[in-house]
């Protein structure tokens, strides 16, 4: 879906197809006809953007000297369909869709050069993917690594692996013609974990090929508010290269136990689901404190306490709100849609960024009575994520495109 901004310039929002399980081409293809067909067709529009999920070993095989043939049947396909690819995401290197995949998300990370290796075939992928039209691609990444053992010497070589990237990005663009930007996606429980790290420790870097990617949800967690967060990287110099659409649980009053019982229902075995809790009133002065995962959080020696509201890194769906007592952070998302599309109280200003993927991963996981029941459950499910944001977008003042 495109959306034009009155300077101007052409929004894209795509949809993360990393919430569907990927082996290999075949099975890439059956999902593109399966979701993303399934998805435009329940839209009703002529276009729709996908924010592409590869795992590593497929897109190696694509990027490698052999995939010229099956890059061919994937760009056939996705214009058969009437999907297009401005984005990539390469944050899960592989097995996202494991029985328990938590911590091992993050693995290989930046210190490694498999990390490297991947995300420069992401690149070249998505610049013979890229529509004719597009002014450029984006491909997000974890931010760094995972915070523990990150010492001087890992951080040395996740910084020389960095600007390698960058120099990779450089020569992808020498040879293609086709700018793509990476960018490092904050999280809580990494080495970058909100946008004041970002603006800390990714100084330096080569920005006009890496910057950051923005993550509503993880924004949410870090009890962030969307208009302080862009200031602060706007003069640490650090561009959003895309931002993602996504919602945090939220519980008010922890200490209840109705809630909490709401929210062990949330307690599953995939996926980390990181819990932070806001001490000192509602400015946060007494700070955030929080628990790697959700069982951690509720119960056992290191609880958190609950005496102020907790987030949850549980990326929950946006048109959507859970069962009372939980809450979730749409009110946030919208402010931060707004934000990125610059739509403030003086009149619209020129975007922040151009690219925004819708990415709730976690429907499978979803507390049972919250889950698709089928294949057609899902396609209305992201559809219906599309349009709550198209409409937001809309009503910031963006003009939705055929």
């Amino acid at each position: 879906m495109r959306f034009a901004h009155p300077d101007g310039t052409t929004l894209h929002l795509a949809y993360c197809t990393n919430v569907h399980p990927t082996q290999d081409l075949d099975a890439l293809l059956t999902q593109l006809r399966t979701f993303g067909g399934g998805v435009r067709e329940t839209l009703g529009v002529t276009r729709l953007g996908l924010g592409l999920w590869l795992p590593a070993p497929v897109a190696a095989a694509l990027a490698g000297p052999d995939g010229a043939a099956d890059l061919a049947r994937l760009r056939s396909t996705l214009d058969a369909l009437g999907l297009e690819v401005v984005t990539l995401n390469a944050f899960p290197y592989k097995g996202f869709h494991d029985p328990r995949v938590k911590k091992a998300v993050y693995l290989p990370d930046w210190t490694s050069p498999e990390r490297l290796a991947y995300t420069l075939d992401c690149a070249r992928l998505l610049a013979r993917l890229l529509p004719d039209d597009a002014r450029r691609g984006s491909v997000s990444t974890l931010p760094l690594a995972w915070r523990e053992d990150f010492g001087p010497e890992r951080q040395r070589a996740a910084r020389d692996h960095l600007d390698r990237l960058a120099d990779g990005l450089a020569a992808i663009e020498a040879t293609t013609g086709r700018p793509i930007r990476v960018g490092l996606e904050p999280e809580p429980g990494c080495a970058v974990e909100t946008i004041a790290d970002a603006a800390e420790h990714l100084t330096g870097l080569d920005t006009e090929r890496v910057g950051v990617c923005l993550d509503a949800c993880h924004l949410a967690v870090g009890f962030e508010e969307p208009a302080p967060a862009l200031r602060r990287l706007a003069a640490a110099g650090l561009p959003v290269v895309k931002a993602q659409a996504s919602a945090a649980l939220h519980l008010s009053d922890p200490a209840d136990p109705a809630s909490r019982a709401a929210l062990a229902a949330y307690a599953e075995d995939r996926f980390l689901h990181q819990v932070r809790e806001r001490h000192g009133g509602a400015e946060g002065e007494g700070g955030v404190e929080g628990r790697d995962d959700l069982p951690e959080a509720l119960a056992g020696p290191a609880a958190l306490p609950g005496r102020g509201p907790w987030r949850v890194h549980f990326h929950v769906p946006l048109h959507e709100r859970p069962a009372p007592p939980l809450t979730a952070t749409q009110h946030q998302l919208t402010a931060t849609l707004r934000e990125l599309v610059g739509a403030g109280p003086g009149g619209m200003t020129a975007p922040v960024t151009d690219h925004i993927e819708a990415e709730t991963y976690t429907w499978s996981v979803l507390p049972a009575d919250r889950r698709p029941a089928d294949e057609a459950g899902l396609v209305r499910g992201l559809a219906a994520e599309l349009r709550w944001v198209a409409d937001q977008l809309t009503a910031a003042g963006l003009k939705e495109l055929p």
